[in-house]
């Protein structure tokens, strides 16, 4: 069984790997004081803070005792993050370039805080909205991706907890082709219409309860595959620390949900 150093130092080659390949060093200032501790050890100890669901930035710090102060790694974790964000970007690229023709669009709530404490909640207030699910109310985001049939993630976008998936739809696959399925709430004739590219791409929409249109045997068994993006939201939530009410900064949340899923991708 591997070792907490053991996995740690597996991680920090990957995320030197890809320092390296997208020339990350670029982005460095030579100049002033020196890094207490590096931006790959940065990125490599977030990273291992979501890819082994741990709540919180302190619990790393105990773990790995860094030498910085608790404050300096906590502030660095959220002012590198957009290089972990530049990571993902190029993983989601790379998994568009050999994507599965069938693929899924879904959206999944993502609560900044528990619902008693919504109207006190005052750090993700500009971004942060009341939203609906079958669960019932939640106050936060949502998250809106599109997987393949292989379960390959290509597309993220996050929006407020109250918008409606049909607005985001269009723009988080326009550049992407195939067969996309989705469920009842993305039900619209012109969304349909807009997307469709004869011979390109098409949006097969579950019909909703009420509605009499008939489904096909094979329409039934690709609407059957439209779990396999659930496990994404599922994994991402249970195991990867997706979701969170600790951050103090709205660069904090962002942060926990960008190395989330980079973790996610490269774990």
């Amino acid at each position: 069984m591997k070792t907490v150093i053991q996995l740690y130092n597996n991680l920090k080659q990957i995320v030197k790997f890809f320092y390296k390949q997208l020339r990350l060093d670029k982005f460095e200032n030579n100049k002033g004081r020196k890094l207490a501790l590096k931006r790959t050890d940065t990125l490599s100890l977030a990273i291992f803070k979501q890819s082994n669901n741990i709540a919180t930035k302190k619990s790393v710090y105990k773990i790995f005792k860094p030498k910085c102060s608790y404050k300096t790694l906590v502030v660095n974790i959220n002012r590198f993050a957009h290089l972990a964000l530049l990571v993902l970007v190029t993983i989601l690229k790379a998994n568009r370039s050999n994507q599965h023709f069938i693929k899924h669009t879904d959206s999944t709530e993502i609560p900044v805080c528990s619902n008693r404490k919504a109207e006190g909640h005052k750090t993700m207030k500009g971004l942060a909205n009341w939203g609906y699910t079958g669960k019932g109310p939640f106050f936060g985001l949502k998250m809106h991706i599109t997987t393949d049939l292989n379960r390959k993630m290509l597309a993220v976008r996050f929006t407020s907890g109250n918008t409606d998936d049909r607005e985001i739809f269009l723009k988080l696959n326009k550049d992407l082709l195939g067969l996309f399925i989705a469920d009842a709430g993305y039900v619209s004739k012109k969304l349909q219409q807009d997307f469709c590219r004869e011979g390109k791409r098409m949006l097969l929409v579950k019909p909703r309860k009420n509605m009499k249109n008939p489904m096909t045997k094979f329409q039934e068994f690709l609407y059957g595959t439209r779990m396999l993006i659930e496990l994404n939201f599922r994994n991402l939530k249970m195991f990867y620390g997706l979701v969170t009410s600790l951050p103090r900064s709205v660069g904090g949340y962002l942060a926990n949900y960008i190395y989330s899923l980079l973790a996610y991708q490269i774990a």
